[in-house]
């Protein structure tokens, strides 16, 4: 597995030192993901499923049920 060098923070990174984000970086035909704290540890996939994911979560369809 070929490991990007061009890491980019979330936005809602937070205060302070950056290390309690989520960094993404893409190589042509994956996305990486990982934790500041944790750089070591990658989670990879095609961006097709990543970006129904993201969509689910932005229309509230991965919301908790009360």
């Amino acid at each position: 597995m070929t490991t990007p060098c061009d890491w980019q923070k979330s936005s809602f990174s937070g205060p302070g030192d950056g290390n309690s984000c989520v960094e993404l970086a893409a190589t042509p035909n994956t996305v990486h993901l990982r934790e500041s704290d944790t750089p070591y540890t990658e989670v990879t996939t095609d961006p097709t499923p990543l970006a129904h994911f993201l969509h689910g979560i932005k229309t509230g369809r991965f919301a908790p049920r009360l």
